[in-house]
């Protein structure tokens, strides 16, 4: 689950209150700028089938790759040109396919092109700690 707060929520869908102790949401794409902490849409959210572990991308231009079980962000790719608008892993969790598309969050302003980056991940990126 994702959403335009800036937060990723893990819910469960078994109701027995033992498992929706479990359940829990996380800040993300955020950024502090001169003192103010502006908070990013999440656009996109991706499993890794191997690992267990996921990756999101924001409106911010960041991929995050997270440790759902442990709640932890395993590491963060270099910002892209504009918003992060779809993911997907490879079967084998090998290849992550991002594509880099403006949302129109400031309305009809002048940026970057739409784009789709091919980039291959490692187990040291998405593999929990």
């Amino acid at each position: 689950m994702y959403h335009v707060g800036g937060r990723v929520a893990v819910e469960y869908l078994d109701p027995s209150p033992e498992i929706q102790k479990k359940k829990y949401a996380f800040k993300c794409h955020r950024i502090k700028e001169d003192g103010i902490e502006k908070i990013y849409p999440v656009n996109a959210i991706a499993f890794h089938s191997l690992h267990n572990t996921f990756a999101t991308g924001g409106s911010d231009g960041f991929v995050n790759i997270w440790d759902g079980f442990h709640k932890k962000r395993l590491c963060q790719f270099h910002r892209y040109p504009t918003s992060i608008a779809s993911l997907a892993f490879s079967h084998d969790g090998s290849v992550l396919a991002i594509a880099s598309s403006y949302m129109y969050e400031e309305l009809d302003v002048e940026h970057p092109e739409d784009a789709i980056y091919i980039r291959n991940v490692t187990d040291q990126e998405t593999k929990p700690k």
